[in-house]
């Protein structure tokens, strides 16, 4: 199956959510939530995550987490993530609660591919604050793909991981985990970078992207993925864009949908000039909807 076939099977049967002038939607990528050791990548941005998810709650935004949220190729148990996490897990079941929450999945944790892995591994958790067992979100389906459309004019935003373009990553991804749980993950410590990675090989990363481009060009629609870590929101070009991940050096990247328009986002910690610390939102590209399609 051609990488074309895999994205566009991605589509097949997905959901379909409005998108109009006043929707909301942050779009999230490539969390990679871990077990708390040294090797969780999620740990050191947390924080930064955690309060981007608060605001998001807290204006109205509903939450679309386009894959790799959890790193199921290292760690074998989704209790333990959810466990370690369990105030992110807390605030995400407060998404699910009101019918805000999309979780999509991609190539760490394809997994929840199957449509009974939100009742057998994300049914409750343990809540420390309140100290009893609480909903998580044990109905909840994971998706391949999901579709923005505008129910008028049918224009529509096509939501995926992106690891469909990389046959390494899609179709051989049981070889993949197995590499990277068992050769890439222990010598990780050394310095070796991990060549089967989209997001640390940078000629894959290259390569995955100009696929990803080219099938959005090709089809003539706005495909939105994460993946490769590498943001991009180009107003010029807004035929493939990519949310980055939470898993940078110093900040988290994502997207808003907002009033019509799409915008890149970066949280991360500044200085103010009294020496205090505090977490900034900051706006790096934008794109008017309206240019794109009529909402």
């Amino acid at each position: 199956m051609s990488y074309f076939s895999r994205l566009s099977k991605a589509f097949e049967g997905a959901p379909i959510l409005p998108l109009t002038g006043t929707s909301r939607y942050a779009i999230i990528s490539d969390c990679h939530r871990g077990d708390g050791s040294s090797g969780d990548n999620f740990l050191k941005n947390q924080n930064l995550y955690f309060t981007a998810l608060s605001y998001y709650f807290n204006h109205g935004f509903s939450y679309i987490e386009l894959g790799d949220g959890d790193e199921l190729w290292e760690n074998r148990r989704m209790e333990q993530i959810i466990e370690i996490h369990s105030n992110v897990f807390w605030l995400m079941a407060r998404f699910y609660e009101q019918g805000r929450l999309y979780l999509l999945y991609g190539n760490h944790d394809m997994e929840k591919h199957s449509c009974h892995y939100g009742s057998k591994k994300c049914a409750s958790f343990f809540c420390t604050d309140s100290q009893c067992i609480r909903p998580l979100f044990p109905d909840l389906v994971f998706h391949e793909g999901i579709i923005l459309q505008n129910p008028s004019t049918g224009n529509s935003l096509h939501l995926t991981h992106g690891h469909q373009a990389d046959l390494l990553n899609s179709s051989l991804w049981l070889l993949s985990r197995f590499l990277v749980r068992y050769l890439w993950r222990p010598v990780e410590h050394f310095g070796v970078l991990d060549p089967t990675s989209a997001a640390k090989n940078y000629s894959r990363k290259d390569h995955t992207e100009k696929r990803l481009s080219h099938y959005a060009k090709a089809n003539h629609l706005c495909l939105i993925t994460g993946h490769t870590h590498r943001p991009r929101l180009d107003p010029a070009s807004p035929f493939y864009i990519n949310s980055g991940s939470c898993v940078h050096p110093r900040c988290i990247t994502c997207l808003e949908i907002e009033d019509g328009w799409l915008s890149l986002i970066k949280w991360s910690v500044n200085v103010k000039e009294d020496r205090t610390l505090f977490v900034e939102r900051s706006i790096l590209s934008s794109c008017d909807l309206f240019t794109l399609f009529p909402l």
